[in-house]
């Protein structure tokens, strides 16, 4: 049995179906359709290989935080600068109660291979686990291959939360690394904003306009747009803001 997914992310498949006749010859092919995961729907569940034996999700993340994420192979510049940085802020993503997962298209073999290396020739061992998902099983499930960037996983961040609901996506291309202080500073301002009821501007806690204060929601009514004024800074009634 071949399971192909089909949609426009993974319409390649369906290429070297027709490409590579001998690999699927007498094989049993069935096509389905993936709907990606959204914003603050449910992240899909999985089984996976990974450098720290297997892992079902999000069994084993319940009540933590995760980051999830894709890089386009093992043993390539960009991406080792990339787990080196992550690996860096490991333990300030541990201390919000944070998870690292890392993920490539390789197989757990390779995966071992880098990490030894990049400990041997860099001094950083790599102490969160990488999921070997050489059949794509999770890429698919996560919408992580854009068949225009090629047949490896593109650069996705996918931040769930501990009720295993995705809170915010990201996707970099291969040639463009990631910024790691802003995906730590995604989790924080999330676990804040969930915390107080508050929203966080541009560049928080940096902010240009109210610096590191905290936005409040827009009053829905008079009576509370009027009170709002009284009550906190702001702007005007629909732009308020709070110092925690």
């Amino acid at each position: 049995m071949v399971r192909i997914s089909y949609n426009n992310i993974h319409i390649f498949k369906l290429y070297y179906m027709f490409t590579e006749p001998n690999y699927y010859a007498g094989r049993k092919v069935e096509i389905t359709t993936t709907k990606l995961p959204l914003i603050d729907e449910k992240a899909p569940s999985f089984e996976a290989q990974t450098t720290k034996g297997k892992i079902k999700f999000p069994d084993d993340y319940k009540g933590k935080w995760v980051v999830l994420f894709s890089h386009p192979a093992d043993f390539t510049p960009v991406c080792t600068t990339e787990f080196v940085a992550f690996q860096k802020r490991y333990e300030e993503f541990k201390k919000l109660n944070c998870e690292l997962i890392g993920l490539s298209i390789d197989q757990v073999f390779s995966h071992i291979k880098w990490v030894e290396w990049i400990k041997e020739k860099l001094n950083v061992e790599i102490e969160f686990p990488i999921i070997a998902d050489d059949m794509s099983k999770v890429a698919c499930l996560f919408g992580m291959i854009h068949p225009r960037k090629g047949t490896n996983t593109v650069r996705a961040v996918f931040i769930i939360d501990p009720n295993g609901i995705i809170r915010a996506i990201l996707y970099y291309p291969q040639e463009l690394g990631r910024n790691m202080d802003e995906i730590l500073r995604m989790v924080k301002a999330l676990q804040i904003s969930d915390k107080n009821g508050v929203a966080m501007p541009a560049n928080w806690p940096n902010n240009e306009l109210i610096g590191d204060k905290v936005i409040i929601p827009p009053a829905t009514d008079e009576q509370t747009a009027k009170e709002r004024v009284k009550q906190y800074e702001c702007f005007d009634w629909w732009f308020c803001y709070k110092k925690l």
